[in-house]
């Protein structure tokens, strides 16, 4: 369970306590995360399905809410199982290394996911400001490019908190109260100095979410301004609708980044307030996903349609 060496005990195994305070309630609480994780993980897979098997859909949009649905799966399926190993069995025994490596997928996948929602909104104001020219602009090498710049962008700021909590002691309780792992949550627990973590991880976040958030937010309002000097009524209505349901999922990164925020700076705030909050934000956007960006979207529509209709024009 431990190791001794010349800065004293550090512990290399950690529990997983679940929702603190609302233990007695698990196995009540598994049951929207278990169906959860399942809606997600369909809708999802379906889409992929969807996209990569239907060449009229090799488009640059749907080839980015192709990516996002992945990323949507690898990170419920980070999170999910574990939660529900605590919830059923108070699995919740987790190794250092483990914990390490969940906690990177977990932010890796998040900070990519951030980046894809803001190479979608470019994407439509491209499509909405030179649509004669989205061809031209958008070809499958720039998109190539995107992507890999926007996972390379994700995995480099993520990396260096690897050395930072390898090189910490962990000397201090090593319950964490969470259905997961986190930075500065295991942090906490060392003895020694975490103010590098703790600012490193508030740069991140500043400068890829909070970052992200605020230029979809404005490629959006230069959207609506540029559709509604349109004559085009219908216009109107397609931009509204693309833009307000598009808004619902930007609406989650505000408790995401509360919750990281509250790691550091919100010790009034309830445990159970936290984990919950974190897990809705794990929870929500893969089953939001798929509704909003795809099966909203009328090739899409019919795709689903003819698969599970498949006698009915």
């Amino acid at each position: 369970m431990t190791t001794l060496n010349h800065t004293g005990v550090s512990h290399t195994v950690f529990c997983l306590l679940g929702i603190p305070g609302l233990e007695d309630q698990h196995i009540w609480i598994s049951n929207p995360f278990l169906i959860s994780y399942v809606i997600a993980l369909l809708g999802n897979s379906l889409l992929i399905c969807i996209i990569l098997t239907k060449r009229s859909l090799h488009e640059p949009m749907y080839l980015f809410l192709c990516v996002l649905a992945g990323a949507d799966i690898v990170l419920s399926t980070c999170t999910v199982p574990q939660a529900l190993a605590i919830f059923w069995f108070h699995a919740g025994e987790i190794s250092l290394g483990r914990c390490i490596a969940q906690f990177f997928i977990i932010h890796c996948t998040f900070i990519y996911e951030s980046g894809i929602l803001l190479v979608m909104a470019f994407d439509r104001y491209i499509a909405t400001c030179y649509p004669l020219r989205y061809t031209t602009i958008l070809m499958h090498a720039l998109i190539q490019k995107i992507g890999v710049t926007v996972f390379l962008r994700s995995y480099c700021t993520i990396f260096p908190i690897i050395f930072l909590l390898k090189r910490l002691t962990f000397c201090q309780n090593n319950i964490i109260p969470h259905t997961f792992c986190q930075h500065i949550g295991l942090a906490k627990y060392a003895c020694n100095d975490i103010r590098v973590n703790i600012w490193y991880g508030l740069f991140i976040i500043m400068s890829t979410v909070v970052l992200d958030v605020l230029l979809i937010f404005v490629s959006y309002v230069v959207i609506l301004h540029a559709v509604f000097h349109m004559p085009s009524q219908d216009t109107h209505h397609k931009a509204l609708n693309t833009c307000g349901s598009h808004g619902i999922i930007i609406l989650f990164y505000g408790p995401a980044i509360f919750t990281i925020l509250t790691q550091w700076f919100g010790s009034h705030i309830p445990p159970h307030i936290h984990v919950l909050l974190a897990n809705v934000c794990i929870l929500v956007p893969p089953i939001l996903n798929p509704i909003v960006y795809g099966i909203k979207t009328k090739q899409i529509q019919e795709q689903v349609a003819h698969i599970f209709f498949p006698k009915q024009k």
